[in-house]
C-alpha cells in the first residue's frame, strides 16, 4: 500500500466525485427553476451551521481514533470506529451534505444528498478490498459487526 493511499484511502476521488455531481445538481437547478424546501434563508444558514459543526465534531472524533499516521497499520475498532468503518466518510456524508443542500434550499440537493451514499458506497469498495488484504479475518469480522457509514442494529 502506497503511503498516500494508507493516509488518505479513497477520500480525494470520492471528494472529486461528490464536488463533480454537486456542479451537476448545480446545472440542474439552475435548468429546472428552484423547488424550494423551506424558503427561509435564517434556517437554511442555521441549519448549515448546525451540519457544519456536527461534521467537524465527526472529523475530530475519526482523527482521534484513527491518527494518519497509524492509518493501514493497524484495525481500529473502537472510539468512531465503534460504530461505522468510515466515520470521517459518514460525516459528511449524514451531516454536512444535508445541511449544504437545505441551505441551498432546493430539493435538486436533497436528491444530490441521497446519491452520495451510493457514490460513496462504490468508491470505498477498494479501500475496503486493501483493509481485508492487509487485516484478513479481523477485518471481515469487523465489517460483519459495523456499518459503513450508518451504524449496524
Amino acid at each position: 500500500m502506497r503511503p498516500f493511499q494508507r493516509i488518505f484511502g479513497t477520500g480525494p476521488r470520492g471528494l472529486a466525485l461528490s464536488l463533480a455531481t454537486l456542479a451537476v445538481a448545480w446545472g440542474l437547478s439552475s435548468l429546472l427553476g428552484d423547488p424550494a424546501i423551506h424558503g427561509d434563508g435564517k434556517l437554511g444558514t442555521g441549519l448549515l451551521i448546525v451540519s457544519a459543526v456536527a461534521t467537524t465534531a465527526g472529523m475530530i472524533w475519526s482523527l482521534k481514533s484513527l491518527p494518519p499516521g497509524s492509518r493501514g497499520r493497524k484495525l481500529v475498532t473502537h472510539g468512531a470506529f465503534r460504530y461505522v468503518r468510515h466515520p470521517l466518510y459518514a460525516a459528511f456524508l449524514l451531516s454536512f451534505d444535508f445541511g449544504l443542500a437545505f441551505y441551498l434550499d432546493n430539493w435538486i440537493y436533497v436528491l444530490w444528498a441521497l446519491g452520495q451514499f451510493p457514490l460513496w458506497h462504490a468508491n470505498v469498495v477498494e479501500e475496503e478490498r486493501l483493509m481485508h488484504k492487509v487485516f484478513g479475518q479481523a477485518y471481515v469480522a469487523y465489517c460483519e459487526r459495523t456499518g459503513r457509514f450508518i451504524p449496524k442494529l
